[in-house]
């Protein structure tokens, strides 16, 4: 998929990808007086306020299950990692026309953006991430050893959010339609996931058209480790991990066909 040429570019810059990394998490706190402090405050409000309100008000429960945090461990393993979707896929489709002067004016691997993209989202990521995982922990709800299972549903995760990002990324530069179309496109991505609600209170006919969600199985296998403690069912991801390397594949091909036009049309 990547050529060794790629790789020694990535190699090569890779002080100017670590570094464009460093100071965009500076940046977006450099004003504030509690500083990067605001990263860990705003993750913890929110599992906070999801385990309060769920758990204790609203007392919601998980169909199938007794425990009380379940609805609130499976509302946060949705919207936590479909927040790690979205902004690699929010970041992605504008990262080409966001970069434009240097792009025409420094000569650079391009391939780097879509690496800066992710390593910037997993950073963010695993700092709310690394939270609940102490929550779960601290509440006695820890999967165990299942939880070593979340790691290839996060790369497939990554690798599908990248490669579509990059393709709508591209797009984007010519048609602008495209991102604001998608932006649109990806609320109701959203509710056609079970991430709110458990998939078991869809209509049958409903609940069949979720197998062409691939969302619906990398968000499932999240949700069926954190929950329950068990390994996801691999076969469920057989989908979403082919579409992601046709997609991944497709997006460097485009990429790599259009990269001197966008130069032009940026």
């Amino acid at each position: 998929m990547i050529s060794s040429h790629t790789f020694r570019g990535l190699w090569a810059y890779r002080g100017f990808v670590l570094g464009s990394v460093k100071r965009e998490f500076e940046s977006k706190y450099s004003n504030a007086i509690l500083g990067a402090a605001w990263s860990l405050l705003s993750p913890l409000a929110m599992i906070a306020v999801y385990t309060v309100i769920f758990a204790e008000v609203m007392r919601s429960k998980l169909p199938g299950s007794d425990n009380t945090f379940a609805y609130s461990i499976y509302l946060c393993a949705g919207i936590l990692t479909w927040g790690l979707f979205a902004e690699i896929i929010a970041r992605s489709q504008t990262m080409f026309i966001e970069q434009a002067n240097l792009i025409k004016k420094i000569s650079f691997p391009r391939i780097s953006l879509p690496l800066i993209v992710v390593l910037n989202a997993l950073l963010n990521f695993g700092i709310i991430f690394a939270l609940f995982t102490a929550f779960l922990a601290i509440s006695g709800n820890f999967p165990g050893m299942a939880f070593v299972a979340i790691v290839p549903v996060l790369a497939l995760q990554v690798l599908f959010a990248i490669g579509l990002g990059m393709i709508i990324g591209v797009l984007n530069v010519f048609f602008r339609d495209v991102g604001q179309f998608f932006s649109i496109f990806i609320q109701f991505w959203f509710w056609f996931t079970p991430i709110v609600y458990p998939a078991s209170i869809l209509p049958e006919t409903i609940r069949g058209l979720l197998v062409w969600n691939p969302m619906a199985s990398i968000i499932g296998a999240y949700q069926t480790i954190l929950v329950n403690g068990r390994a996801p069912d691999w076969n469920s991801l057989v989908l979403p991990l082919v579409l992601a390397v046709l997609m991944c594949v497709f997006a460097l091909r485009l990429f790599r066909k259009r990269s001197g036009e966008m130069v032009d049309e940026l």
